[in-house]
Protein backbone atom coordinates (compact mmCIF):
# COMPACT_ATOMS: atom_id res chain seq x y z
CA UNK A 1 0.00 0.00 0.00
CA UNK A 2 1.57 3.41 -0.74
CA UNK A 3 1.78 6.25 1.77
CA UNK A 4 -0.24 8.29 0.12
CA UNK A 5 -3.39 5.46 0.31
CA UNK A 6 -2.33 5.22 3.82
CA UNK A 7 -2.59 8.45 4.33
CA UNK A 8 -6.06 8.72 3.23
CA UNK A 9 -7.25 5.76 4.91
CA UNK A 10 -6.04 7.28 8.33
CA UNK A 11 -7.74 10.19 7.65
CA UNK A 12 -11.25 8.44 6.52
CA UNK A 13 -14.00 9.25 9.38
CA UNK A 14 -15.83 6.38 10.91
CA UNK A 15 -19.23 7.45 9.45
CA UNK A 16 -18.33 8.66 5.63
CA UNK A 17 -21.15 7.81 4.04
CA UNK A 18 -23.70 7.02 6.69
CA UNK A 19 -27.19 9.04 6.26
CA UNK A 20 -29.04 9.49 9.26
CA UNK A 21 -32.61 11.08 10.28
CA UNK A 22 -32.73 12.33 13.38
CA UNK A 23 -36.41 12.75 14.92
CA UNK A 24 -35.07 13.79 18.54
CA UNK A 25 -35.50 16.60 20.79
CA UNK A 26 -33.91 17.79 23.82
CA UNK A 27 -30.40 15.99 24.59
CA UNK A 28 -30.25 12.29 24.40
CA UNK A 29 -30.97 11.36 21.12
CA UNK A 30 -29.61 15.34 19.51
CA UNK A 31 -26.33 14.67 21.10
CA UNK A 32 -26.28 11.12 19.88
CA UNK A 33 -26.51 12.56 16.53
CA UNK A 34 -23.87 15.02 16.69
CA UNK A 35 -21.38 12.10 17.91
CA UNK A 36 -22.04 10.62 14.52
CA UNK A 37 -22.20 13.99 12.89
CA UNK A 38 -18.48 14.33 14.14
CA UNK A 39 -17.84 10.81 12.74
CA UNK A 40 -18.46 12.14 9.36
CA UNK A 41 -22.29 10.88 9.21
CA UNK A 42 -24.59 12.59 7.34
CA UNK A 43 -27.47 14.13 9.70
CA UNK A 44 -31.05 15.41 8.70
CA UNK A 45 -32.78 16.44 11.97
CA UNK A 46 -36.16 16.14 11.68
CA UNK A 47 -37.70 19.57 13.88
CA UNK A 48 -41.55 20.72 14.45
CA UNK A 49 -42.54 23.69 12.41
CA UNK A 50 -41.97 25.90 15.26
CA UNK A 51 -38.30 24.28 16.19
CA UNK A 52 -36.89 22.09 18.42
CA UNK A 53 -37.93 23.35 21.85
CA UNK A 54 -34.68 24.14 22.52
CA UNK A 55 -34.04 27.23 20.13
CA UNK A 56 -36.09 29.01 22.37
CA UNK A 57 -34.35 29.32 25.43
CA UNK A 58 -32.87 32.32 25.80
CA UNK A 59 -32.15 33.20 22.20
CA UNK A 60 -28.90 35.09 21.42
CA UNK A 61 -30.47 35.14 17.59
CA UNK A 62 -33.68 33.96 16.02
CA UNK A 63 -33.96 30.67 16.70
CA UNK A 64 -30.53 30.26 17.61
CA UNK A 65 -30.13 29.88 21.51
CA UNK A 66 -26.67 27.71 23.44
CA UNK A 67 -28.61 24.98 24.47
CA UNK A 68 -29.35 24.23 20.70
CA UNK A 69 -25.81 24.78 19.56
CA UNK A 70 -24.70 22.84 22.79
CA UNK A 71 -25.99 18.96 20.54
CA UNK A 72 -26.77 20.41 17.53
CA UNK A 73 -23.56 21.06 15.34
CA UNK A 74 -22.87 19.46 12.05
CA UNK A 75 -26.51 18.47 11.15
CA UNK A 76 -28.50 19.77 8.66
CA UNK A 77 -32.21 20.79 9.66
CA UNK A 78 -35.66 19.89 7.89
CA UNK A 79 -38.75 21.44 9.83
CA UNK A 80 -42.03 18.63 8.98
CA UNK A 81 -45.13 18.17 10.51
CA UNK A 82 -45.24 14.68 11.30
CA UNK A 83 -49.38 14.53 11.78
CA UNK A 84 -49.81 16.41 8.30
CA UNK A 85 -51.19 14.06 5.39
CA UNK A 86 -48.22 14.42 3.55
CA UNK A 87 -45.71 13.92 6.11
CA UNK A 88 -45.51 10.47 5.25
CA UNK A 89 -44.50 10.72 1.22
CA UNK A 90 -41.68 13.41 2.71
CA UNK A 91 -40.45 10.61 5.75
CA UNK A 92 -40.48 7.81 3.02
CA UNK A 93 -38.15 9.61 0.70
CA UNK A 94 -35.97 10.15 3.92
CA UNK A 95 -36.13 6.59 5.14
CA UNK A 96 -35.37 5.48 1.69
CA UNK A 97 -32.01 6.16 1.90
CA UNK A 98 -30.76 6.57 5.53
CA UNK A 99 -28.90 3.82 7.36
CA UNK A 100 -30.09 5.01 11.02
CA UNK A 101 -33.38 6.53 12.26
CA UNK A 102 -32.85 7.93 15.58
CA UNK A 103 -35.76 8.95 17.61
CA UNK A 104 -37.22 10.13 21.57
CA UNK A 105 -40.79 10.32 20.65
CA UNK A 106 -42.67 10.16 24.54
CA UNK A 107 -43.84 6.57 25.37
CA UNK A 108 -46.70 5.35 22.12
CA UNK A 109 -46.20 8.38 20.20
CA UNK A 110 -43.85 6.56 17.57
CA UNK A 111 -46.42 4.25 16.36
CA UNK A 112 -48.73 6.55 15.78
CA UNK A 113 -46.80 8.31 12.78
CA UNK A 114 -46.00 4.63 11.57
CA UNK A 115 -42.18 5.09 13.07
CA UNK A 116 -41.73 2.26 15.67
CA UNK A 117 -39.05 -0.31 14.69
CA UNK A 118 -41.64 -3.61 14.06
CA UNK A 119 -42.99 -1.03 11.49
CA UNK A 120 -39.57 0.27 10.14
CA UNK A 121 -37.85 -2.37 10.40
CA UNK A 122 -40.63 -4.58 8.37
CA UNK A 123 -40.55 -1.47 5.25
CA UNK A 124 -36.43 -0.66 5.19
CA UNK A 125 -34.40 -4.10 6.19
CA UNK A 126 -31.28 -2.48 5.99
CA UNK A 127 -32.33 0.78 8.05
CA UNK A 128 -30.70 0.73 11.88
CA UNK A 129 -33.67 1.82 14.54
CA UNK A 130 -32.28 3.97 17.33
CA UNK A 131 -34.40 4.58 20.74
CA UNK A 132 -34.32 6.13 23.57
CA UNK A 133 -36.80 5.71 26.10
CA UNK A 134 -37.30 7.12 30.47
CA UNK A 135 -37.79 3.82 31.80
CA UNK A 136 -37.74 0.69 29.19
CA UNK A 137 -39.90 -0.51 26.94
CA UNK A 138 -41.12 -3.10 29.12
CA UNK A 139 -42.60 -2.98 32.56
CA UNK A 140 -45.40 -1.13 34.66
CA UNK A 141 -43.42 2.05 33.81
CA UNK A 142 -42.79 2.09 30.83
CA UNK A 143 -45.56 4.25 29.72
CA UNK A 144 -44.51 6.71 31.46
CA UNK A 145 -43.34 10.56 30.78
CA UNK A 146 -39.77 11.09 32.17
CA UNK A 147 -36.60 13.04 31.70
CA UNK A 148 -33.26 13.73 33.42
CA UNK A 149 -34.30 14.80 36.80
CA UNK A 150 -36.92 12.46 36.87
CA UNK A 151 -34.88 9.52 36.12
CA UNK A 152 -31.77 10.43 38.30
CA UNK A 153 -34.59 10.45 41.22
CA UNK A 154 -36.20 7.57 40.03
CA UNK A 155 -32.79 5.04 39.37
CA UNK A 156 -30.99 6.41 43.07
CA UNK A 157 -28.61 8.61 41.27
CA UNK A 158 -29.70 11.90 42.69
CA UNK A 159 -28.88 10.56 46.06
CA UNK A 160 -25.83 8.66 44.95
CA UNK A 161 -24.56 12.49 43.47
CA UNK A 162 -24.92 13.70 47.05
CA UNK A 163 -26.03 17.34 46.53
CA UNK A 164 -29.21 18.58 49.11
CA UNK A 165 -30.08 21.70 49.87
CA UNK A 166 -33.24 22.90 52.19
CA UNK A 167 -33.17 19.72 53.49
CA UNK A 168 -33.63 17.59 50.48
CA UNK A 169 -32.16 15.80 47.35
CA UNK A 170 -31.05 18.49 44.12
CA UNK A 171 -30.54 17.19 40.98
CA UNK A 172 -26.93 18.60 39.19
CA UNK A 173 -27.12 21.36 36.52
CA UNK A 174 -25.29 18.72 34.17
CA UNK A 175 -28.43 16.35 32.84
CA UNK A 176 -26.16 12.93 33.14
CA UNK A 177 -28.23 10.71 32.68
CA UNK A 178 -29.19 12.13 29.21
CA UNK A 179 -25.80 12.06 28.33
CA UNK A 180 -24.91 8.69 28.97
CA UNK A 181 -27.68 7.40 27.47
CA UNK A 182 -26.74 9.40 24.28
CA UNK A 183 -23.25 7.47 24.18
CA UNK A 184 -24.48 4.69 24.87
CA UNK A 185 -26.80 4.82 22.06
CA UNK A 186 -23.70 6.04 19.98
CA UNK A 187 -21.99 2.95 20.60
CA UNK A 188 -25.03 0.80 20.37
CA UNK A 189 -25.51 1.99 16.78
CA UNK A 190 -21.58 1.72 15.59
CA UNK A 191 -22.05 -1.75 16.47
CA UNK A 192 -25.41 -2.63 14.89
CA UNK A 193 -24.09 -0.77 11.69
CA UNK A 194 -20.19 -2.67 12.10
CA UNK A 195 -22.56 -5.82 12.49
CA UNK A 196 -25.02 -4.95 8.96
CA UNK A 197 -21.55 -4.76 7.28
CA UNK A 198 -20.92 -8.48 7.77
CA UNK A 199 -24.74 -9.75 7.74
CA UNK A 200 -26.72 -7.01 5.53
CA UNK A 201 -29.39 -6.57 8.02
CA UNK A 202 -30.81 -3.76 9.89
CA UNK A 203 -31.05 -4.02 13.76
CA UNK A 204 -33.15 -2.06 16.56
CA UNK A 205 -31.23 -0.28 19.13
CA UNK A 206 -32.27 1.01 22.46
CA UNK A 207 -31.44 3.19 25.55
CA UNK A 208 -32.97 4.06 28.47
CA UNK A 209 -32.18 6.95 30.73
CA UNK A 210 -32.97 4.57 34.06
CA UNK A 211 -30.71 2.43 32.86
CA UNK A 212 -28.05 5.04 31.77
CA UNK A 213 -28.24 6.36 35.12
CA UNK A 214 -27.88 3.04 36.67
CA UNK A 215 -24.62 2.46 34.50
CA UNK A 216 -23.54 5.84 36.37
CA UNK A 217 -24.25 4.57 39.62
CA UNK A 218 -22.30 0.86 38.65
CA UNK A 219 -20.19 0.93 41.80
CA UNK A 220 -23.46 0.25 44.38
CA UNK A 221 -25.42 -1.50 41.28
CA UNK A 222 -24.51 -5.41 42.79
CA UNK A 223 -25.02 -7.01 45.91
CA UNK A 224 -23.77 -9.79 47.11
CA UNK A 225 -26.42 -11.94 48.53
CA UNK A 226 -24.32 -13.70 51.56
CA UNK A 227 -23.15 -10.59 52.50
CA UNK A 228 -25.32 -7.70 51.28
CA UNK A 229 -28.74 -9.09 51.51
CA UNK A 230 -29.20 -9.17 55.23
CA UNK A 231 -27.93 -5.55 55.16
CA UNK A 232 -30.00 -4.04 52.09
CA UNK A 233 -32.99 -5.76 54.35
CA UNK A 234 -32.22 -4.07 57.44
CA UNK A 235 -31.72 -1.10 56.04
CA UNK A 236 -35.23 -1.05 54.09
CA UNK A 237 -37.33 -1.54 56.85
CA UNK A 238 -34.66 1.28 58.77
CA UNK A 239 -35.89 3.51 56.03
CA UNK A 240 -39.50 2.70 56.03
CA UNK A 241 -39.28 3.24 60.06
CA UNK A 242 -37.58 6.38 58.90
CA UNK A 243 -40.25 7.72 56.53
CA UNK A 244 -43.34 7.05 58.52
CA UNK A 245 -41.84 8.90 61.52
CA UNK A 246 -40.73 12.23 59.12
CA UNK A 247 -36.92 11.64 59.54
CA UNK A 248 -34.87 14.64 57.45
CA UNK A 249 -33.35 13.69 54.07
CA UNK A 250 -29.79 13.41 55.89
CA UNK A 251 -30.98 11.12 58.55
CA UNK A 252 -32.74 8.63 55.50
CA UNK A 253 -29.21 9.25 53.15
CA UNK A 254 -26.94 8.28 56.73
CA UNK A 255 -29.52 5.02 56.65
CA UNK A 256 -28.23 3.31 52.64
CA UNK A 257 -25.52 1.16 52.62
CA UNK A 258 -22.51 2.02 50.55
CA UNK A 259 -19.96 -0.25 49.10
CA UNK A 260 -17.01 2.55 50.25
CA UNK A 261 -15.44 1.87 53.65
CA UNK A 262 -16.34 4.71 55.78
CA UNK A 263 -12.53 5.69 56.09
CA UNK A 264 -12.15 6.39 53.14
CA UNK A 265 -15.61 8.78 52.92
CA UNK A 266 -13.63 10.60 55.71
CA UNK A 267 -10.08 10.67 54.99
CA UNK A 268 -8.56 9.41 52.34
CA UNK A 269 -11.73 9.49 49.11
CA UNK A 270 -12.73 12.97 49.62
CA UNK A 271 -12.69 16.62 49.19
CA UNK A 272 -10.41 19.22 51.78
CA UNK A 273 -10.80 22.50 52.77
CA UNK A 274 -7.54 24.30 52.15
CA UNK A 275 -6.36 27.88 53.59
CA UNK A 276 -7.66 29.49 50.26
CA UNK A 277 -10.02 26.54 48.28
CA UNK A 278 -10.99 23.51 48.21
CA UNK A 279 -8.95 20.03 47.33
CA UNK A 280 -10.21 16.60 46.11
CA UNK A 281 -7.66 13.33 46.76
CA UNK A 282 -8.23 10.03 45.80
CA UNK A 283 -6.26 7.35 47.48
CA UNK A 284 -7.82 3.84 46.43
CA UNK A 285 -5.31 1.62 47.58
CA UNK A 286 -2.78 1.06 50.74
CA UNK A 287 0.47 2.60 48.67
CA UNK A 288 -1.86 5.88 47.92
CA UNK A 289 -2.95 6.03 51.37
CA UNK A 290 0.43 5.35 52.84
CA UNK A 291 1.57 8.21 50.43
CA UNK A 292 -1.26 10.92 51.14
CA UNK A 293 -0.28 10.53 54.90
CA UNK A 294 3.17 10.69 54.88
CA UNK A 295 2.86 13.97 52.52
CA UNK A 296 0.75 16.35 54.76
CA UNK A 297 2.27 14.66 57.76
CA UNK A 298 -1.11 12.60 59.02
CA UNK A 299 0.16 9.66 61.51
CA UNK A 300 -2.02 6.76 60.78
CA UNK A 301 -0.55 3.60 61.55
CA UNK A 302 -2.97 1.55 60.10
CA UNK A 303 -2.80 2.41 56.49
CA UNK A 304 -1.72 -1.40 55.56
CA UNK A 305 -4.67 -2.83 57.48
CA UNK A 306 -8.54 -3.51 57.32
CA UNK A 307 -9.53 0.44 57.78
CA UNK A 308 -13.18 -0.95 58.98
CA UNK A 309 -11.38 -2.46 62.08
CA UNK A 310 -10.27 0.87 63.41
CA UNK A 311 -13.35 2.76 63.09
CA UNK A 312 -12.61 4.57 66.08
CA UNK A 313 -9.25 5.74 65.36
CA UNK A 314 -9.94 7.40 61.93
CA UNK A 315 -12.82 9.23 63.76
CA UNK A 316 -10.30 11.18 65.76
CA UNK A 317 -8.22 10.78 62.23
CA UNK A 318 -10.41 12.70 59.82
CA UNK A 319 -10.30 15.94 62.58
CA UNK A 320 -6.44 15.91 62.29
CA UNK A 321 -6.33 15.56 58.48
CA UNK A 322 -8.76 18.71 57.95
CA UNK A 323 -7.15 20.63 60.25
CA UNK A 324 -3.79 20.43 58.57
CA UNK A 325 -5.27 20.56 54.81
CA UNK A 326 -6.40 23.87 56.17
CA UNK A 327 -3.45 24.76 56.98
CA UNK A 328 -2.01 25.38 53.90
CA UNK A 329 -3.24 26.95 50.70
CA UNK A 330 -4.53 24.47 47.39
CA UNK A 331 -1.13 25.16 44.77
CA UNK A 332 0.86 23.94 47.61
CA UNK A 333 -1.14 20.61 48.23
CA UNK A 334 -1.31 20.13 44.77
CA UNK A 335 2.35 20.21 44.14
CA UNK A 336 3.34 18.22 47.08
CA UNK A 337 0.40 15.56 46.60
CA UNK A 338 1.79 15.28 42.84
CA UNK A 339 5.32 15.01 43.85
CA UNK A 340 4.46 12.00 46.14
CA UNK A 341 2.02 10.42 42.79
CA UNK A 342 -1.46 11.14 44.70
CA UNK A 343 -4.24 11.62 42.73
CA UNK A 344 -5.22 15.28 43.77
CA UNK A 345 -6.75 18.34 42.01
CA UNK A 346 -8.82 21.94 43.09
CA UNK A 347 -12.26 22.22 42.73
CA UNK A 348 -12.89 24.76 39.62
CA UNK A 349 -16.46 26.04 38.64
CA UNK A 350 -17.40 24.60 35.31
CA UNK A 351 -16.65 27.59 33.19
CA UNK A 352 -13.19 28.47 34.28
CA UNK A 353 -12.15 25.03 32.16
CA UNK A 354 -12.65 26.68 29.14
CA UNK A 355 -9.82 28.61 29.85
CA UNK A 356 -7.77 25.92 31.16
CA UNK A 357 -4.26 24.94 29.74
CA UNK A 358 -4.98 21.45 30.07
CA UNK A 359 -7.81 21.43 28.46
CA UNK A 360 -6.25 23.63 25.15
CA UNK A 361 -3.05 21.23 24.96
CA UNK A 362 -5.08 18.38 24.39
CA UNK A 363 -7.72 20.05 22.03
CA UNK A 364 -10.74 19.56 24.11
CA UNK A 365 -12.60 22.79 23.05
CA UNK A 366 -12.53 24.64 20.08
CA UNK A 367 -13.65 27.78 18.63
CA UNK A 368 -16.41 28.22 16.54
CA UNK A 369 -17.08 31.61 14.38
CA UNK A 370 -21.54 31.50 14.16
CA UNK A 371 -22.32 33.45 11.39
CA UNK A 372 -25.56 35.11 13.56
CA UNK A 373 -23.86 34.56 17.39
CA UNK A 374 -20.16 35.21 16.42
CA UNK A 375 -17.15 33.21 18.67
CA UNK A 376 -18.62 30.69 20.77
CA UNK A 377 -16.05 28.13 22.12
CA UNK A 378 -17.55 24.81 22.08
CA UNK A 379 -16.41 20.97 23.71
CA UNK A 380 -14.74 18.95 20.66
CA UNK A 381 -16.02 15.50 20.13
CA UNK A 382 -15.34 13.70 23.30
CA UNK A 383 -13.01 10.80 21.10
CA UNK A 384 -10.27 11.01 18.95
CA UNK A 385 -9.69 8.09 16.40
CA UNK A 386 -6.11 9.06 14.54
CA UNK A 387 -6.05 12.93 13.56
CA UNK A 388 -9.47 13.63 11.68
CA UNK A 389 -11.80 10.03 12.38
CA UNK A 390 -13.89 12.47 14.65
CA UNK A 391 -14.16 16.11 13.51
CA UNK A 392 -14.97 19.52 14.74
CA UNK A 393 -18.51 20.29 13.56
CA UNK A 394 -19.75 23.34 12.54
CA UNK A 395 -23.24 24.90 13.48
CA UNK A 396 -26.41 24.05 12.03
CA UNK A 397 -27.77 26.57 9.47
CA UNK A 398 -30.45 28.85 10.12
CA UNK A 399 -33.86 27.53 10.51
CA UNK A 400 -35.68 26.48 7.50
CA UNK A 401 -32.90 27.45 5.18
CA UNK A 402 -32.22 23.78 4.22
CA UNK A 403 -35.50 22.74 3.20
CA UNK A 404 -35.53 22.87 -0.46
CA UNK A 405 -32.20 21.70 -1.04
CA UNK A 406 -33.02 18.89 1.02
CA UNK A 407 -36.14 17.90 -0.49
CA UNK A 408 -34.25 18.39 -4.29
CA UNK A 409 -32.11 15.97 -2.82
CA UNK A 410 -35.09 13.68 -2.01
CA UNK A 411 -35.65 13.79 -5.50
CA UNK A 412 -38.64 16.28 -5.48
CA UNK A 413 -39.56 18.70 -8.06
CA UNK A 414 -39.81 22.57 -7.28
CA UNK A 415 -43.71 22.58 -7.96
CA UNK A 416 -43.72 19.55 -5.42
CA UNK A 417 -41.86 21.62 -2.86
CA UNK A 418 -44.13 24.94 -3.54
CA UNK A 419 -46.85 22.13 -2.77
CA UNK A 420 -45.32 21.16 0.48
CA UNK A 421 -44.64 24.80 1.98
CA UNK A 422 -48.29 26.09 0.62
CA UNK A 423 -49.96 22.83 2.44
CA UNK A 424 -47.82 23.70 5.89
CA UNK A 425 -46.48 19.73 5.87
CA UNK A 426 -42.90 22.16 6.17
CA UNK A 427 -41.53 25.75 6.12
CA UNK A 428 -38.96 26.92 3.90
CA UNK A 429 -38.31 30.20 5.98
CA UNK A 430 -38.37 31.57 9.42
CA UNK A 431 -41.19 33.75 9.28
Amino acid sequence: MSSDRANQEADAQPFDGIRVVEFGQFVAVPFAAQLLAEGGAEVIKIESLEGDPTRRLAQLAPMESRIYLSRNRGKRSLPLHLRHERAPQIIDALLGRADVALMNFRPGLAAQFGLDAETLRAKYPRLIVASVTPFGRYGPDAGLAGMDIVVQARSGLMVANGRQGDGRPLSGDPVSADYMAAMSLAFGIASALFRRANTGQGAEVHASLMQAAMTLNNNQMLRVESADGPVHDESRQELADMRSRGATYSEQRMAQPSARARIMADIYFRTYTTSDGWLAVACGSTRLRAAFSLAIGLEDEYTGDDPNHHAEHYEHLREAAEAIMQSRPTDEWEALLAEAGVPASRVLMPFEILDDPQAAANDMLYDLDHPQIGPVRLLAPPVALDEHGFQQPQATKPFASETRPILVELGFVESEIDQFVESGVTRDSIE
